[in-house]
C-alpha cells in the first residue's frame, strides 16, 4: 500500500500535478524571431513532453490578438519520441500560423490546452495547462514602407495568358485573359487582386477571383485566378496597362518588383448592325413564291401560245389575243383572299 501510494504521488492525480513533479513540459517557440515585416508568416510551434504517454485528443484555444490573424493549418500534431537519462518521452509538436497585419510590438499570451494523459494508478487524467507566452516585434523597412501592399514570403510569382491570339481581331470577337499569383507561406485572401480598367469600346466580363491554399508538411501554398472575357465593341486599338506587384522575399529580405507586361489589342472591321431573322425569312419566301409563279405564268403562256395559234384566223387573232391576255392576267391573281373571312369586320 505504501508504494502503491508512493506511486501515485509521484506519477499525480492531476494534470497539473504531472507538470509539478515534471513528468509533463509544455513550450513554446516563435520562428523567426526577429527581422518581421507585416505580413510575414511567423510560425508559433507548441511543444507537449511527457514520460507518461496521451491517451485522447489535444485541443488547442486559439486566442485573438489584436492586429495578428492566428490560423491553425495543421490539423495533426507531429509525433516523436526522445530519450532522457534512459527515459522514454513522447513528444507532440503543433504549430499555429501567425499573420501580423501592421508593424508594432505584440504578445500572444498563454494558450490553452486540453490534454487527456495516462496518470499511473490514477488511470486517465485529464485537464487544461497553459503554454507559455510570447513576445516579437514586427518593423516597416524603409524602402517597403513606399509600397502600398505587397506580399511578404519565400516564393512568389505572377503570370498571365490569353486564350487566343490579339492581332487578328475583329468587332464582336471575344477573348479571355488569365491571371495567375502563387506565393507560399501565406494565405491566398492576402494575395493582392487585380484591378480591370474599363476602356469604351472593349466591354470587360470578370470572374470571381478564385482562391485556393494547400498545405503540405507545414508549407502553404497559395493561389488567386483571375478571369476575365473581354468582347471587342468597336474597331481601334486598345491597351492593357502592365501592372507591377511588390514582393518582400523574406529569404534574402529585399524589395523586389513583379511586372505583367503590358498588352496592345488592334480591332479591325465595322460592327454590323443586328439582322431581323423573321424579315429575313418572310421576304426570301415572297421572292421564292414570286419566282416560282412568274415560270408557272411563262409556260402556261407558251403552252396557250402553242395550241392556239396555229389555228386562229387572221381576222379573229386581236379577240383572241386579248381574251388570252385576260386569262393570264386571271392566273396571277391570289388562290387567297386577302383577309380571312372576306368582307367580315371581324376578319381584320
Amino acid at each position: 500500500m505504501l508504494a502503491i501510494g508512493c506511486a501515485s504521488l509521484a506519477f499525480g492525480s492531476s494534470i497539473e500535478e504531472l507538470e509539478a513533479s515534471g513528468h509533463l513540459h509544455i513550450e513554446s517557440a516563435l520562428t523567426p524571431q526577429n527581422g518581421i515585416v507585416p505580413g510575414q508568416k511567423v510560425t508559433l510551434t507548441l511543444e507537449i513532453a511527457t514520460d507518461r504517454w496521451f491517451t485522447g485528443g489535444t485541443r488547442i484555444g486559439i486566442p485573438e490578438v489584436p492586429g495578428l490573424v492566428i490560423l491553425q493549418t495543421e490539423q495533426f500534431a507531429s509525433n516523436a519520441s526522445e530519450t532522457h537519462n534512459g527515459q522514454t518521452w513522447v513528444i507532440q509538436r503543433w504549430t499555429l500560423d501567425v499573420f501580423p497585419q501592421r508593424a508594432g510590438d505584440f504578445t500572444i499570451g498563454p494558450i490553452p490546452l486540453q490534454l487527456k494523459m495516462n496518470g499511473g494508478e490514477e488511470g486517465d487524467i485529464q485537464g487544461e495547462l497553459h503554454s507559455p507566452a510570447r513576445h516579437f516585434t514586427v518593423a516597416m523597412p524603409n524602402n517597403l514602407a513606399q509600397a502600398k501592399q505587397w506580399v511578404a514570403a519565400p516564393l512568389f510569382s505572377v503570370r498571365q495568358s490569353f486564350d487566343r491570339a490579339l492581332d487578328n481581331l475583329t468587332v464582336g470577337d471575344a477573348f479571355e485573359q488569365e491571371v495567375l499569383l502563387e506565393a507560399s507561406d501565406v494565405l491566398a485572401m492576402m494575395l493582392p487582386a487585380y484591378e480591370i480598367e474599363k476602356q469604351p469600346g472593349l466591354a470587360p466580363y470578370p470572374s470571381p477571383a478564385v482562391l485556393e491554399n494547400k498545405v503540405n508538411r507545414g508549407e502553404t501554398l497559395a493561389t488567386r485566378s483571375i478571369r476575365i472575357s473581354y468582347v471587342a465593341e468597336q474597331p481601334g486599338q486598345f491597351l492593357l496597362p502592365a501592372r507591377d506587384y511588390f514582393w518582400w522575399n523574406t529569404q534574402s529580405t529585399q524589395l523586389e518588383v513583379l511586372s505583367l507586361a503590358e498588352v496592345r489589342i488592334e480591332v479591325g472591321g465595322v460592327a454590323a448592325g443586328p439582322k431581323n431573322t423573321a424579315t429575313t425569312t418572310r421576304s426570301s419566301s415572297q421572292q421564292r413564291l414570286i419566282l416560282l409563279s412568274s415560270l408557272v405564268l411563262l409556260v402556261v403562256a407558251l403552252r396557250l401560245c402553242w395550241l392556239y395559234l396555229p389555228r386562229l384566223p387572221l381576222t379573229g387573232l386581236r379577240v383572241r389575243l386579248s381574251k388570252l391576255t385576260r386569262q393570264i392576267r386571271a392566273l396571277r391573281q391570289p388562290a387567297l383572299a386577302n383577309h380571312l373571312n372576306p368582307g367580315n369586320s371581324a376578319g381584320d
